[in-house]
């Protein structure tokens, strides 16, 4: 067992932690408050490889592995989650579902821009109706011959409104009940595509999610993915993978919000000493740095189990259901540590418990992740 890392990732962790201290927390308060996606910021990130992270080089990705991507994830987690989950999304969802299971045609003309940061994709599998029972979907595909006629209505979708290509799950066969749905490449600004409203979220506010509406979208044979009924099974294999980059985001809040407790209760004075010369902080500060230290090695053990080619939905779904639970916790104890001040959006922390909660619920809530951890431990 080695525990340390590579120079290769302490390079890409250096480079992570410089950019989002130099790029994202410049402004990162005034996004929150005006829900203003980080357009420059996503576009710099393009530029460094962080959008397609784990795709083959020829594709124009960065041909980095899974803990790179985690490690990537962390350090702008730390700063400004909003951004983190554009870069997840993009990463985990979108382009290693193209990659893995696309076409050729279809790489080259959709993955090789989303790798690089040119367009952002958008994976629209939840429903009014559909959320954790990602079964019932009520959005269709009906079959034409040479194309799809494509109908229905997808909620809290991550770059709802930015994307320029969207991964849509929808259902073509209902008497095959699973077996009957399949997966679409959508481009934005289709005949019959219309983007809903912009949600108004308690956190991960620079992140712009929205409803779409399909009514009557006509999508080309080409853009389906995968086999006749494949779409549920791409679902499921393609969120397996984008659980370990929620998780990796969970660590980074968690680690983020650990920082700025630590570093306030150096300078914050009471009773005649630093606030964390006083039993009750110490102690929080080093449960808070233990359940980090947990996680970390749960969202790295999982990281590692995808690059070995090892089965990863148990140490996935471990990993997203621990380090949520962590996320939370500390965040609010960041805040307690802060005192009057962790109630104040200047020192960060009290946006960085609101961005927390998310992680508890997209791309499978606690419970779902419950689900497929006790599922893997019954099957033998």
């Amino acid at each position: 067992m080695d525990f340390s890392l590579s120079e290769e990732h302490l390079m890409i962790r250096d480079a992570a932690r410089d950019f989002a201290k130099t790029e994202l927390l410049p402004g990162v308060i005034e996004r929150d408050n005006k829900q203003e996606f980080p357009t420059e910021q996503v576009k710099k990130m393009g530029e460094l490889g962080f959008m397609g992270l784990m795709v083959d080089p020829k594709y124009g990705g960065s041909g980095m592995d899974t803990l790179s991507y985690v490690i990537v994830m962390e350090e702008l987690s730390k700063i400004d989650a909003s951004a983190s989950v554009i870069v997840s999304v993009n990463n985990s969802l979108v382009c290693y579902g193209l990659e893995a299971y696309g076409t050729e045609d279809q790489k080259e003309k959709y993955l090789t821009k989303l790798a690089t940061g040119q367009s952002i994709g958008a994976f629209c599998l939840s429903e009014p109706e559909a959320g954790s029972d990602a079964t019932s979907q009520k959005t269709t595909a009906i079959d034409k011959g040479d194309h799809y006629v494509l109908n229905g209505t997808k909620n809290w979708i991550t770059n709802g409104g930015t994307a320029d290509y969207y991964l849509v799950i929808a259902q073509t066969d209902r008497e095959k009940k699973h077996k009957g749905i399949n997966a679409f490449i959508v481009e934005k600004g289709w005949e019959g595509f219309e983007i809903g409203p912009k949600e108004d979220k308690l956190g991960i506010r620079g992140s712009d999610t929205h409803s779409l509406i399909f009514n009557d979208v006509k999508v080309p044979k080409e853009n389906r993915i995968g086999e006749d009924g494949f779409g549920f099974k791409f679902a499921m294999k393609t969120l397996a993978g984008g659980r370990i980059g929620i998780a990796a985001q969970a660590l980074g809040i968690a680690a983020g919000a650990y920082d700025l407790a630590r570093e306030y209760s150096k300078v914050r004075k009471a009773f005649g000493t630093e606030i964390c010369n006083h039993q009750a902080i110490a102690f929080k500060l080093a449960d808070m740095h233990t359940e980090i230290e947990a996680a970390r090695h749960l969202v790295h053990k999982a990281a590692w189990d995808k690059d070995q080619g090892n089965n990863y939905d148990m140490s996935g779904a471990m990993a997203k259901l621990y380090a949520s639970k962590v996320a939370m916790e500390v965040s609010v104890e960041a805040v307690q540590v802060h005192g009057g001040n962790g109630f104040v959006k200047e020192y960060h922390v009290e946006r960085l418990m609101r961005d927390a909660k998310i992680t508890q619920i997209y791309e499978g809530t606690s419970e779902i992740q419950k689900i497929v951890i006790s599922r893997g431990l019954l099957r033998d």
